[in-house]
This record gives C-alpha cells, sequence and structure tokens, in this order.
C-alpha cells in the first residue's frame, strides 16, 4: 500500500494552518480555485469533501484566486496542519 494514498483530482496545496476558532484552513495555492469548486481535504484522520463556499486573501472575501496566491478557505470540518488539499 502507497504511503500517500492517491486521490483524483488536482493539487492545491498543502494546509499551513487551521484556525479553529473561525473554521478556516490556510494555505498557499498551487491551482487556481474558485468559490463554487468542490474541494476535498485529505489527512491521516481528515478526509473532508466540501464546496468552497467563502474564501479570503489578506482578510478580504474574494470569489476567486490564482495559483501562487495565499488563501484562507471556511472549512466545514477540522483538518490539520499538513492535509492535502484537492480540488475535484
Amino acid at each position: 500500500k502507497p504511503a500517500v494514498e492517491v486521490v483524483e483530482g488536482k493539487l492545491l496545496g498543502e494546509v499551513e494552518d487551521y484556525y479553529s476558532h473561525v473554521q478556516v484552513a490556510a494555505l498557499t495555492l498551487k491551482a487556481d480555485l474558485a468559490v463554487g469548486d468542490t474541494i476535498r481535504i485529505k489527512g491521516h484522520t481528515t478526509d473532508v469533501v466540501q464546496k468552497t463556499e467563502s474564501m479570503q486573501i489578506e482578510h478580504a472575501a474574494v470569489t476567486s484566486a490564482k495559483a501562487g496566491e495565499g488563501v484562507g478557505i471556511k472549512v466545514n470540518d477540522r483538518c490539520r496542519k499538513g492535509d492535502r488539499v484537492y480540488k475535484i
């Protein structure tokens, strides 16, 4: 069994920080992402699939972000630093 499970979809990046009080995951995007896109957050104890409903850059709400930008994404469940984020 491979150490890292292969997940269908495009890798968006890894969770760099998780803010539990506001349920926001912070990451630097490796691919473009827009509100309405479906994402999957996968880690050792995490497996969350959800629509992107809210996203921020530098605390300002945005509807889309490009590869290379650092974003905060509102998530429906706890995730952890190092979890991988995919667009599916």
